[in-house]
């Protein structure tokens, strides 16, 4: 009797595993908010590496970036004397443990999975095992949300590219590798979307009239890392051991 039973849990688990599979390959039922295309979803799922430029610029574009004058004022402090790419690291909050926040995890040498699922797309970055979770359900954005450092993530889907919207990112962070600054009226719009099949583009508006004077764009790209796992990594790990 008990083997029956244990048989029959299994099939159970059997149908709802491969149920579940495939729904998450195949368009979700209007319940989702209808945000994705009909027919299979569009190919951002998988592991994913930031590209090395030669020559990259580490605030996303090399375009002059239009920072009201406070905030040019705290650009030059972080970022040092010189033509340094990174900023200075005494003051760079993320080697005093802090976490890198959204727009900088992008900068951060380590992969990212995007896995795809009806009405939600997961980001598991492996620094310091982060997870986002950009809502595709046809929410809007959770006014008691507050301010954290991946921010409150919707999003939608235009033919084959994900628009995802993020507010309410706590300010602490610096926006970029070399020490730009934000506030927390930020406003962050990405557009992922699959260029072949192994480059991932992510193109991003900035948009925060407390910081800047207009919103301005950049870029990233990242390539496709078949047969990667995502590993355990924990930041200050030696801190916590001592």
């Amino acid at each position: 009797m008990r083997h029956g039973c244990l048989h029959a849990a299994m099939k159970t688990l059997a149908v709802l595993f491969f149920s579940t599979a495939a729904l998450s390959q195949t368009t979700p039922s209007s319940s989702a908010g209808g945000n994705h295309p009909v027919g299979p979803l569009p190919g951002l799922t998988g592991i994913w590496q930031r590209l090395n430029v030669p020559g990259e610029n580490y605030a996303f574009t090399t375009d002059p970036i239009p920072m009201q004058p406070w905030a040019e004022e705290a650009y030059n402090y972080n970022k040092g004397p010189g033509p340094e790419r990174y900023g200075r690291g005494e003051l760079d909050p993320s080697r005093h443990c802090y976490p890198p926040g959204l727009s900088r995890m992008y900068y951060i040498p380590y992969p990212f999975e995007i896995i795809q699922l009806p009405g939600r797309v997961l980001m598991l970055f492996e620094w310091d095992h982060w997870v986002r979770q950009i809502w595709t359900d046809g929410r809007g954005h959770n006014e008691g949300y507050g301010l954290t450092w991946m921010g409150d993530s919707i999003g939608h889907w235009d033919g084959d590219t994900l628009i995802v919207d993020t507010v309410g990112l706590h300010p602490k962070t610096w926006l970029t590798e070399a020490g730009h600054v934000h506030t927390d009226a930020l406003r962050v719009t990405e557009r992922m979307r699959r260029l072949d099949g192994e480059t991932l583009e992510i193109r991003f508006t900035f948009d925060d009239p407390k910081a800047y004077t207009r919103p301005w764009e950049g870029e990233k790209r990242f390539r496709l890392q078949p047969g990667w796992s995502i590993m355990e990594d924990v930041v200050c790990e030696d801190k916590l051991l001592r």
